[in-house]
């Protein structure tokens, strides 16, 4: 009697396990469904445009024919091809309006804002906003846009400043541009004087293969020549208040009182909650499992004792006809 007792409730307690062990895992699933991240942003949030332009594809050398269609001169008159970038943080009181303020800025001046991001930073335990932003403005007003953003900040611990000279890769574009369009010429009168349809189809396709070149070769021109004229300028906007030194407060005993009165109250609930769950889902569904594995238990027992009566019924026949 003892041992049947022993296993029925060896088997209801494993039956609790499992069924606590399966609500939990339903109620984690419903609360990552519950949960949300707000993410931040200005102007379009999330994480702000990298600076840096895009890298552009070696050029291909030029022939020597079309190296020789820019003369000497037009070489030693060619302006310097220089692209200019900045990169600087600054400290403000307000980074929202600061921000806005340098988007303007970027208008005024005939540029315009490639991204922009503001939040909050937590990691000091308080809310404090924080912001950047990546404004292009003309290359020549370069050193005024900087001048400007930098004033009334309250301090500048980041400037870096870069250029980047890039005539001669902008001079080499320009004679393969000239080659091709001088070879797409060439084609084109090969193709109109062609009198069988395998040499017209022949040149076609090689007028299109040209002409996919040639329009390669004016995007990365443009992209230089664009540049050049447009430096990009990327500004880190810094709250005054997370470059003040932390503060100690005064001690409050009421503060943790309250805190610890509040954490009762959730402590409470919670408790209260976790009855609920348990008379509601964690009960019946424990009952749901248990009723088939105790059926099962019912029958191999209704078995073993089936079989232990007939084992003692063989032995009790032995020992009457070793008596007789």
């Amino acid at each position: 009697m003892k041992r049947t007792l022993f296993i029925i409730l060896a088997v209801v307690a494993i039956f609790l396990i499992f069924g606590i062990s399966f609500t939990s895992l339903v109620s984690h699933r419903a609360a990552v469904t519950d949960t949300f991240s707000p993410s931040f942003g200005y102007g379009g949030g999330g994480a702000p445009a990298a600076t840096q332009a895009p890298a552009l594809e070696a050029p291909l050398p030029a022939s020597n024919g079309a190296r020789n269609a820019i003369s000497d001169e037009a070489q030693a008159a060619q302006d310097r091809l220089v692209i200019q970038n900045a990169d600087l943080a600054i400290v403000v009181k307000d980074p929202k309006t600061r921000m806005q303020e340098i988007s303007d800025l970027a208008k005024q001046m005939g540029g315009f804002v490639v991204s922009s991001n503001f939040g909050e930073d937590t990691s000091t335990g308080q809310k404090v906003p924080q912001g950047s932003i990546v404004i292009r403005v003309p290359s020549d007003k370069l050193d005024e846009a900087l001048a400007k953003i930098k004033e009334g900040a309250i301090d500048v611990p980041r400037e870096n400043r870069s250029g980047q000279d890039v005539t001669s890769q902008y001079v080499d574009l320009k004679a393969q541009l000239t080659a091709k369009e001088a070879a797409e010429k060439k084609l084109l009168e090969i193709m109109d004087q062609a009198t069988r349809s395998e040499d017209v189809l022949n040149a076609y396709m090689q007028v299109q293969s040209i002409q996919t070149e040639i329009e390669q070769l004016k995007g990365q021109i443009k992209y230089l020549e664009e540049s050049a004229a447009l430096s990009a300028i990327s500004v880190q906007l810094i709250a005054e208040a997370s470059t003040q030194p932390i503060e100690v407060g005064p001690w409050r005993p009421e503060g943790a009182a309250k805190q610890a009165i509040q954490d009762l109250i959730f402590f409470f609930q919670n408790f209260v909650d976790f009855l609920i769950r348990f008379v509601l889902l964690t009960l019946p569904a424990l009952i749901l499992i248990a009723i088939p594995f105790f059926l099962l238990y019912l029958v191999g027992h209704a078995i073993y004792r089936r079989v232990r009566r007939t084992k003692v019924a063989v032995v009790e026949n032995k020992n009457e006809e070793v008596k007789k």
